[in-house]
């Protein structure tokens, strides 16, 4: 089958906190992963976690699938030492494919690339839970930022759009390292993001810059999206030869799949048993005294 660039470029979201599975679509969702992430799934304490997993898993098959025509019972998805999902069988036409997905507060996210290394991150913007206070919670933080860009985040007076910030330049620091695949061992003081453009909601930029060890990354570029209010998103797009520019035009729309089009072309690839759906319908919802 031929691909192309084109095909293999997506962004798309999940509405995981609102998905409320049935039996039938909780034991097809687990017919359509391999079953070793089906066992990890199943080890979750709480059905938003399992949801989130599941969501992740399910998003990283269709695009494989739908990017690179492979039958979906061939897909062969395996882990790096650092926990980064990869394509064991990749595709001969577009050996440089790849993707990266993140889950957080309501939504599942993935972003892919025929080209260019990509990383994706969501945060959901909000209160400092427990008893800590905004100033608190940012003191803890304190570490993982630069002095430009706590600068950058306490730039306003309004505490929510001092979150809003705090949260904007976490997404970008993961989606880079996410990128990279290094997982927890990079330290995050080595990246400095400069803001150019402020990000509202329903709308996306592209413009912002960073620095790593000082130094200007001309090789990076950074998709910025705001979700409805409280959800932002960045994709870190890094130019691995020179053969191939980074885009130019605006930042790509996330188009946002329910669980029919997410499960679309999906096929079994193992018997489940029963015991799945009544393992996870016994579980609790989300931790006492979290938000839904």
């Amino acid at each position: 089958m031929q691909v192309g660039t084109k095909m293999a470029s997506l962004r798309w979201t999940f509405r995981f906190n609102d998905w409320k599975p049935t039996r039938e679509q909780w034991l097809r969702a687990n017919r359509a992963v391999q079953p070793e992430e089906r066992e990890r799934i199943g080890r979750f304490v709480f059905q938003r976690d399992a949801k989130a997993a599941m969501s992740g898993r399910l998003l990283l098959r269709k695009a494989i699938a739908t990017s690179l025509g492979i039958p979906f019972k061939e897909i062969d998805l395996q882990r790096t030492e650092k926990g980064k999902p990869f394509l064991r069988n990749a595709h001969p036409q577009l050996p440089l494919f790849n993707f990266n997905v993140s889950h957080q507060g309501h939504l599942a996210v993935l972003a892919s690339e025929p080209i260019h290394q990509v990383g994706v991150d969501v945060m959901q913007i909000e209160y400092p839970r427990g008893s800590k206070t905004t100033e608190e919670f940012f003191e803890t933080m304190n570490r993982q930022f630069t002095e430009n860009e706590w600068l950058s985040i306490k730039e306003s007076l309004d505490e929510w759009e001092q979150l809003a910030a705090f949260y904007r330049h976490w997404c970008l620091k993961e989606s880079y390292v996410k990128a990279i695949g290094t997982g927890i061992g990079f330290s995050l003081q080595r990246l400095d993001f400069h803001v150019q453009s402020t990000l509202n909601p329903g709308c996306s930029v592209s413009d912002t810059k960073v620095y790593v060890d000082g130094k200007l990354e001309e090789s990076w570029l950074f998709q910025e999206t705001m979700i409805g209010s409280k959800h932002c998103i960045a994709v870190a797009l890094h130019q691995v030869s020179s053969d191939h520019s980074l885009p130019t035009s605006s930042p790509q729309k996330f188009e946002e799949l329910n669980f029919e089009s997410l499960i679309e072309g999906s096929e079994e690839l193992s018997m489940v048993d029963e015991e799945l759906w009544n393992s996870f319908s016994k579980k609790e919802s989300l931790p006492r005294g979290a938000k839904s």
